[in-house]
C-alpha cells in the first residue's frame, strides 16, 4: 500500500487515497482486482469505495465495475474545498479574537522557510523594504526585490557583499568582510512598511537550524528598522572619516532621504 500519497493532506484516509490511485493507473476494475493492486484487504476494500463513492470520487460504471473521478475534477473540486475551508477558518479566528496590543516575537528555522516568509513579506509590501543581506540570500530574493520595487516600493539596501548594485537607494557595507567572523554568520534583515520585521543570523555551517525572529512587535521593528538607517550612516562615515574621501552626488542624496526617514 502506498504510504505517501498527499491525498492524505487533503481528508482523504490513508485507505481512501490508496484506492483512488489505484483507480487512477487501473479502470475500470471490480473489488477483487482492486484489492490486489492497491494492497488493500478484500474484507476492507468495499467499505472504502462506498465511502468514496458517497464523497463522489468513485463511481460504479456498471455493477461490480468502478472508475475514480477524473483527476483534473478531482483536483478543481478539492482546491474549491479547501479555500473554502480556509476562508470559513479565517471569519472564525478574525470573530473569535481579542484585540492584541503586543504582538509577540515568532522563531522560525529552516533556510527555506525563512526565504519563503521573506518572499511573502516582499510581495505584500506597499511602500517601503529595508534589507540586509548578505549576496547568499540576495540570490533568493533578488527578484521579489526587483518585482516590489517595479510595482513603486522603495527598496533601501545595504548590501554585506559583492551584490550587484540594482537599485537606486542601495550602500554596500563596509565591515563586510570581517562581519561573519565576529558575528559567528551571516546578519539577515528585513523590515516591511514598518509594520513587518524578520531577523537574524545565519549561524554558519548551521543554515537550517538557525533561528531567526519573526513579528509584528512595533518596538522591535522600530529598533530594527533603526539599526539599518544606521548602517547607511556607517556606510557614509567610513568613506569621509576613514578614508577622507568626498561622498558622490548619489551618496549625498541617500544620505539626505536617510536622514529624513525617521
Amino acid at each position: 500500500m502506498d504510504n505517501r500519497s498527499g491525498l492524505t493532506n487533503l481528508g482523504f484516509s490513508q485507505y481512501e487515497a490508496s484506492c483512488y490511485m489505484a483507480l487512477v493507473s487501473n479502470h475500470p476494475v471490480n473489488g477483487s482486482q482492486l484489492s490486489k493492486i492497491s494492497g488493500i484487504a478484500r474484507s476492507r476494500i468495499y467499505d472504502v469505495l462506498r465511502a468514496l463513492i458517497a464523497k463522489g470520487f468513485v463511481i460504479e460504471v456498471q455493477v461490480g465495475q468502478y472508475a475514480p473521478l477524473p483527476s483534473d475534477e478531482l483536483v478543481r473540486r478539492l482546491r474549491r474545498e479547501f479555500e473554502a475551508s480556509i476562508d470559513s477558518v479565517e471569519k472564525e479566528i478574525a470573530k473569535a479574537s481579542q484585540k492584541e496590543d503586543f504582538e509577540y516575537v515568532w522563531t522560525l528555522t529552516g533556510y527555506d522557510n525563512v526565504m519563503a516568509k521573506a518572499k511573502d513579506m516582499i510581495a505584500a509590501a506597499k511602500e517601503e523594504v529595508y534589507v540586509r543581506l548578505f549576496p547568499e540570500a540576495d540570490q533568493r530574493l533578488s527578484k521579489a526585490l526587483a518585482a516590489a520595487e517595479k510595482r513603486g516600493v522603495s527598496i533601501r539596501y545595504i548590501a554585506m557583499g559583492d551584490v550587484p548594485e540594482r537599485f537606486d537607494i542601495q550602500v554596500t557595507h563596509p565591515d563586510k568582510d570581517d562581519l561573519i567572523a565576529k558575528i559567528g554568520g551571516r546578519s539577515f534583515d528585513i523590515i516591511t512598511d514598518r509594520s513587518e520585521a524578520l531577523v537574524g543570523i545565519f549561524e554558519e555551517g548551521n543554515e537550517d537550524a538557525s533561528p531567526i525572529n519573526w513579528t509584528r512587535n512595533q518596538w522591535f521593528i522600530i529598533a530594527n528598522r533603526d539599526s539599518l538607517r544606521h548602517d547607511f550612516y556607517h556606510c557614509f562615515l567610513e568613506k569621509t572619516l576613514d578614508r577622507k574621501k568626498k561622498l558622490t552626488e548619489r551618496e549625498e542624496r541617500i544620505y539626505q532621504l536617510i536622514k529624513q526617514d525617521n
